[in-house]
């Protein structure tokens, strides 16, 4: 992708190409697999303070986990727990803020609250509503492709079904689909990221897979972000909790920039806007 594709977020310019942004990953839920979760708005706050000084460049903000037998949360509930944040977070800072959301209602109430992106883990396959929301608000989209709704995974047993054989190319055409849904609502090319959902709906190995050949999403023309901290496949390679994942999160972080990465959703942010400002010295020679 040439440094020519630019997304506008309010008054923030995102260059494609140039370098990796960091996402920092706040989470607004106790149940957050990671176990960094909280209802604290003031210690939420004050994370995504420390965030943007650790050199986030988009702070991700959510209430309802999303890891394997997670429990629904209610619209109210969500919005409770994160339009209050978002907007203290809006008033203390500049750098742009994503709801990590999949219902309209929180999405739109967090676009109110100084939101300014959308980040839709289910790609508008159970909203599509989001787009025509996205697009009113000139918001940049988020579409991930979550393999849990196609039946190639059995999250219980934790192992692949057999029901797909290359995820790559399932990846990609649930992504042109999500695609074809926001052009449709309005969304501007300019405005749409893709992400190949790392842990949703993928066995381990085929994460893996997935960051192998991350290079091949390029053909969809979409910047991309890659979310793997902390992640299962880390667990399942190194034996070790999600608190002590920080190397095997800069492993994968690295190598996704060296295959096509634009940005990082990460909890570590502090170390890994470092391993990304030396992955883009020699990946990118800045």
């Amino acid at each position: 992708m040439s440094s020519e594709h630019i997304t506008r977020c309010g008054n923030i310019e995102f260059h494609w190409g140039e370098r990796t942004y960091v996402m920092g990953i706040v989470n607004a839920s106790p149940d957050s697999f990671s176990g960094d979760g909280s209802t604290d708005i003031e210690a939420s706050v004050t994370l995504g303070c420390r965030f943007v000084e650790e050199g986030a460049d988009i702070l991700d903000v959510g209430g309802e986990s999303t890891k394997p037998g997670f429990t629904d949360v209610s619209v109210e509930e969500e919005i409770r727990r994160v339009v209050p944040l978002i907007e203290r977070l809006a008033s203390r800072m500049k750098v742009p803020i994503s709801v990590d959301t999949s219902k309209y209602e929180v999405a739109r109430q967090a676009l109110a609250a100084g939101a300014t992106i959308i980040n839709d883990q289910w790609g508008l396959k159970t909203e599509p509503g989001l787009a025509e929301l996205a697009a009113k608000n000139n918001a940049p989209l988020i579409l991930m492709s979550n393999q849990r709704d196609i039946g190639g995974y059995d999250a219980n047993a934790g192992r692949d079904t057999g029901n797909y054989a290359d995820v790559i190319d399932k990846v990609i055409a649930s992504l042109r689909q999500s695609v074809k849904v926001a052009q449709k609502a309005g969304v501007p090319n300019e405005n749409i990221i893709i992400d190949p959902g790392i842990g949703f709906g993928k066995t381990w190995h085929q994460d893996i897979e997935i960051i192998r050949r991350l290079q091949e999403l390029k053909v969809m023309g979409f910047p991309i972000l890659v979310g793997t901290s902390r992640k299962s496949m880390i667990k399942m390679v190194l034996n070790l909790p999600a608190n002590q994942r920080v190397e095997g999160t800069a492993a994968t972080v690295a190598i996704s920039i060296a295959n096509g990465a634009d940005i990082v959703r990460v909890h570590d942010v502090k170390q890994m806007a470092r391993v990304c400002r030396m992955t883009d010295a020699i990946v990118r020679g800045i």
